[in-house]
């Protein structure tokens, strides 16, 4: 019998980095936990778990483009990457509406403990029309050049994908950047209530999601120039820009809902 598949799936090896990665992300999550309540050895659990995660990101996204460029990604194995791809951006999006939840059920009904005001009193809000209203923007022009790269790609023009992804991975740095800067002079902290809570557990999981699209891109970009996509296959890129997109639209949820709204807000 000959040893060639007589079938369009794509069985895949052996792997050890499902179980890798969940390990890592165990260990960040228990390093931050500790972390936020002021135990010492918690930052470094963090960060070793960081760099699990990151390191299994790097190993896992090099097996799939070796199983891409030997060609095991058929059509019917592209729509289940599809399929997948979807249903995890659907689990992301569950997963900030537990944090929007959260933050309206706090800023609607504010309790006789918060003094029946939202925000509670003695929480110095952001200026939305600052760094929060700049970031708005950073990431709705990196919507603009990823879409311009995808363009590119179609129509063949290798420069403007590479152009167009070097844009946007710039601009997910710069909002990093200025996400920090934000949180480094605020005038509150995680433990300063149910405000602080809310606040810091939406926009910090935002900014690491900005950063995960970030080296998802970046990753796009280094394939891009070795020249890995082509106008027909190009699914890894395709993932990378709707999960780009899906980063832009939570953020802007969160500029109007908790930037905007949320300081202006006084609910008795």
């Amino acid at each position: 019998m000959s040893g060639k598949a007589q079938h369009d799936y794509h069985l895949v090896e052996p792997s050890p980095w499902p179980f890798v990665g969940s390990m890592s992300a165990l260990v960040m999550a228990i390093g931050a936990v500790f972390w936020m309540h002021g135990t010492a050895w918690g930052p470094f659990v963090f960060w070793a778990g960081l760099a699990g995660v990151l390191y299994t990101m790097y190993e896992w996204f090099g097996d799939v483009v070796r199983e891409s460029r030997k060609g095991e990604h058929t059509p019917v194995v592209q729509i289940g990457l599809r399929y997948g791809m979807i249903l995890f951006i659907a689990s992301e999006v569950m997963f900030f509406v537990a944090w929007f939840w959260a933050y309206f059920n706090a800023s609607l009904f504010p309790t006789e403990q918060m003094g029946a005001v939202w925000p509670p009193e003695g929480i110095e809000t952001f200026d939305p029309w600052h760094i929060p209203f700049i970031n708005t923007l950073i990431l709705l022009l990196s919507g603009t050049t990823v879409t311009w790269a995808h363009h590119a790609l179609i129509h063949g023009d290798r420069d403007g994908l590479k152009k167009g992804l070097a844009v946007t991975v710039g601009l997910g740095v710069i909002f990093t950047g200025f996400q920090a800067y934000e949180y480094a002079h605020a005038a509150f902290g995680m433990s300063s209530g149910i405000y602080g809570s809310t606040f810091f557990m939406a926009t910090g999981f935002h900014g690491f999601h900005v950063i995960v699209g970030t080296i998802f891109l970046a990753v796009c970009l280094l394939r891009a120039d070795r020249g890995h996509f082509s106008e027909t296959k190009h699914f890894g890129f395709e993932a990378a820009a709707w999960y780009w997109h899906f980063v832009d639209v939570v953020w802007i949820f969160l500029f109007m809902s908790i930037y905007v709204w949320g300081a202006g807000a006084v609910a008795h």
